[in-house]
């Protein structure tokens, strides 16, 4: 649903960015750089947003793995940042209650602004989905060195629902950020 000034708004979004996905896991990381045979080692959520972004005609500008890391996460946003120029970044996982979920506590201070809406979006959207286990989500968006960070949880059926989110929006933010 959206109203006539909303869409009077969007005329003059760009047409297709440019997005790149970090996936942020331990077990993944290990099992795609050293071949480490792990439970949990095909990267099924970074997949499905990389999936999700070439269907609605947008291009993909960089894809990684890193582990739970705080210094690994910032260098790869650092990275692909500087040297893919990408509208935005999609992350996925590290968002958790756990001792190694240290995804937020790393980008968030970094935003030079926060996006409040999407994590509130986010949630209500996953609510309907999930019920109240949805409180437990820490997702969040924020811009940080002119790029939109999108910070999601790790298991796919949250990465399908946010990525569809934020591919219904995407033109839009990036409009703004460019003005």
């Amino acid at each position: 649903m959206s109203s006539e000034t909303t869409e009077a708004h969007k005329k003059g979004s760009p047409g297709k960015v440019r997005i790149a996905v970090i996936t942020i896991s331990d077990s993944k990381y290990a099992y795609h750089w050293t071949g480490k045979k792990g439970v949990e080692n095909e990267d099924v959520s970074g997949r499905k947003i990389i999936s999700m972004i070439e269907e609605a005609g947008h291009e993909l500008a960089y894809y990684t793995i890193v582990p739970d890391h705080g210094g690994m996460i910032l260098e790869a946003v650092d990275h692909i940042s500087e040297e893919s120029s990408p509208d935005a970044i999609i992350t996925t996982g590290g968002t958790g209650l756990g001792p190694r979920d240290v995804t937020i506590e790393t980008l968030e201070p970094l935003f030079e602004k926060v996006i409040t809406g999407f994590g509130e979006v986010f949630r209500a959207e996953s609510a309907r989905e999930i019920g109240h286990a949805t409180m437990l989500s820490r997702a969040t968006a924020g811009v940080y060195r002119g790029v939109v960070v999108f910070c999601l949880p790790g298991s796919p059926n949250a990465c399908e629902t946010g990525t569809k989110l934020i591919l219904e929006e995407i033109s839009h933010i990036i409009k703004h950020l460019r003005e």
